[in-house]
């Protein structure tokens, strides 16, 4: 994207110029290997400077870049005051995420004894005036891989996705639409279909060095396309018959990808569990509308 490439020399233009920015990384997708990049990926920029207070305090600065339609600050107060915040939408469509450290807050993350997710992700140095990253760990992006599940955490995910089917079935029942899409999108797909489906592709190539990106970008790359039909049909709209139906879609995905999973881990799958969460779901849909 020429937009963002122009962007991008004007940042590094205007840090080297400026005696107050001592060093200038790029971190996040544009640098990671294993991360899908396109026309909308950001610039994550991270800023050095010696003075952060008064390029936090002061807008200005943003303006040099293009023109911002829309902008989120977080100041260091939220990051415990370890760096600050300023995640800009441009009109050119570019979005850059900068990250402002003080200089000696900088340092302490390059002294940490294990190189912070940020940075292991994918980081390039692009400017460093000081010599402040010469101690920078390399990015190992292990932190972005999908790792195998402990027996306790693979079945309590079960068994936490199987009680929280109950409430999305009593929500459908009462016609209360909000809720069972809270419990259905929020809950059950975000906090378990997405770390079973990460899992189970993992399994699939023996765990090594294997990442689907944030929340699944990359599952339809991964998966047969009859298994990813599987994974649709648990998507629905507002019609309380197709929630249910996307309710049991839910069930089935959980069962056959669980029970690959306890097969290929050597865990034990709750059938007994299931069998009887399905029993209570059938008998909560065939009630009468209270």
């Amino acid at each position: 994207m020429k937009a963002r490439e122009d962007k991008l020399e004007r940042i590094i233009s205007w840090a080297e110029s400026n005696s107050d920015i001592r060093a200038v990384l790029l971190t996040s997708s544009l640098v990671n290997p294993h991360a899908p990049v396109d026309d909308f990926s950001d610039l994550d920029i991270e800023l050095v400077f010696e003075n952060m207070q008064e390029y936090q305090a002061n807008n200005q600065w943003i303006d040099l870049f293009g023109t911002p339609i829309s902008m989120i600050e977080e100041d260091d107060s939220y990051f415990d005051g370890k760096h600050a915040m300023k995640m800009v939408l441009y009109a050119d469509h570019v979005k850059v995420d900068f990250k402002l450290y003080q200089k000696s807050e900088f340092i302490k993350e390059v002294h940490e004894e294990a190189l912070p997710d940020d940075w292991d992700v994918g980081y390039k140095v692009l400017i460093d005036k000081d010599d402040l990253t010469k101690d920078l760990q390399p990015p190992t992006y292990r932190s972005v891989m999908i790792h195998q599940p402990s027996e306790k955490r693979f079945r309590q995910l079960i068994n936490d996705f199987w009680w929280d089917t109950t409430y999305v079935a009593k929500c459908l029942k009462r016609d209360d639409l909000f809720y069972a899409k809270f419990m259905s999108e929020d809950v059950i797909r975000t906090d378990y279909l997405v770390p079973l489906i990460e899992w189970y592709i993992a399994s699939t190539y023996n765990w090594k060095n294997i990442t689907t990106n944030k929340h699944g970008r990359l599952f339809k790359k991964y998966l047969p396309e009859e298994l990813w039909k599987q994974i649709e049909a648990t998507f629905s709209g507002s019609n309380i018959n197709d929630n249910w139906s996307a309710l049991y879609s839910a069930a089935d995905l959980v069962h056959e990808l669980g029970t690959v999973l306890s097969y290929r881990l050597s865990f034990e799958y709750p059938h007994k569990l299931e069998n009887d969460i399905r029993k209570y779901l059938d008998e909560i849909r065939s009630m009468p509308q209270p």
